[in-house]
């Protein structure tokens, strides 16, 4: 049903303005019962359940960042079955974003193409928002943080610190987004040279609230591994890989239609094989056996199966989200308790570990 919703009316509707309508109709269901119901029926089974950063997570399938940028749904995402929703990029002080249209589809090639710019509220109001819902044992919130677009480059550690210390108390941890390329000169960030110093006055104030840096898949394959080894040095909890990609490799849509979209990340199924491949080279290289997140061009359970058995600790989607609608969820943690029961494997942490040996 949710097919025929989308290619009929949704994909009638402006991306932008599409999404706000889903928020809406997301926060509804769970203020009402539908809420509890559709929550009984999502519940990741127990052997779904991993560990990261000391929090239990009931499903390592999580919302990636985008989604929910000021933090105001995260219970109903909740609700239909992903074991964390990772909210942001929040910034130290509100700003409006790139002008629109910002947001556009790729149906062919199920992808998505934003320029976005941080559209948020701003530190102050997410954590107020984050400090009102009640803590939940079965689901994990993480908060991306980023860089105010009017921010010069030299003031980006006191930036990222600002909104640090706003949300470090209401997050179960922080992710430091260096690698959006919709706000200028933000993916400098990510040389180490420039990464130390933010990372480390991030560190400062985060007090005990764990710290990832996420990174983009355009990066050559030793810078990638650096930031890894910085992230290992400076006693990061993580990293999240990837980000969204500024190439435009092995689209269908015309290149009219993609000249006529413009400058953007691109996300889904185009980024599948370089996210993959950039989870496997980190892997082979996590000699401090960090956990990593994987994220790009996830579409189903034997996708984020073998996320897992590249090295993952967590899976994360977005795209495929909006494309297959509220059961997805769902329907990949039912997929990874068949391929479990299936596997030599007692528990997906097995699985994860059987990459390090």
């Amino acid at each position: 049903m949710y097919r025929l919703l989308f290619d009929n009316v949704l994909t009638r509707i402006e991306p932008e303005r599409a999404h706000v309508l889903t928020v809406a109709a997301l926060r509804v269901m769970h203020a009402t019962c539908a809420g509890t119901l559709v929550s009984r029926l999502t519940r990741p089974d127990p052997a779904l359940a991993v560990t990261a950063f000391g929090r239990r997570f009931p499903s390592p399938l999580g919302v990636a960042a985008g989604l929910d940028k000021n933090a105001v749904m995260v219970d109903a995402l909740g609700d239909l079955g992903f074991g964390h929703v990772e909210v942001g990029t929040i910034t130290a002080d509100p700003q409006p974003g790139n002008p629109r249209p910002r947001l556009f589809r790729l149906p062919a090639d199920r992808a998505l193409i934003n320029r976005m710019g941080f559209n948020n509220r701003g530190a102050e109001r997410a954590a107020r928002v984050l400090a009102r819902r009640p803590r939940r044992d079965d689901l994990v919130v993480g908060v991306n943080i980023g860089k105010n677009k009017v921010v010069p480059l030299a003031e980006a550690p006191e930036s990222y610190r600002r909104a640090a210390r706003v949300l470090a108390p209401v997050a179960d941890y922080l992710a430091v987004n260096v690698s959006s390329p919709n706000t200028p000169g933000l993916r400098e960030l990510q040389h180490v040279e420039a990464l130390r110093p933010l990372l480390s006055a991030i560190r400062s104030v985060a007090g005990d609230t764990p710290v990832l840096v996420k990174i983009a898949p355009d990066m050559a394959d030793d810078e990638l591994v650096a930031i890894l080894r910085l992230a290992a040095e400076l006693g990061l909890a993580g990293v999240i890989v990837t980000n969204t990609t500024i190439t435009r490799d092995g689209l269908t849509a015309s290149p009219e239609e993609i000249a006529r979209i413009g400058a953007g990340g691109l996300s889904g199924r185009p980024l599948h094989d370089r996210s993959l491949a950039v989870l496997r080279l980190l892997a082979a290289h996590n000699d401090a056996r960090l956990p990593i997140v994987s994220v790009g061009g996830v579409a189903d359970a034997a996708d984020v199966w073998r996320r897992l058995a590249a090295g993952a600790t967590l899976v994360q989607g977005f795209t495929a989200f909006v494309y297959e609608g509220p059961r997805w969820a769902a329907r990949i943690n039912r997929g990874l308790r068949r391929m479990l029961r299936r596997s030599r494997f007692d528990s997906l942490a097995e699985l994860t570990a059987s990459a390090y040996r």
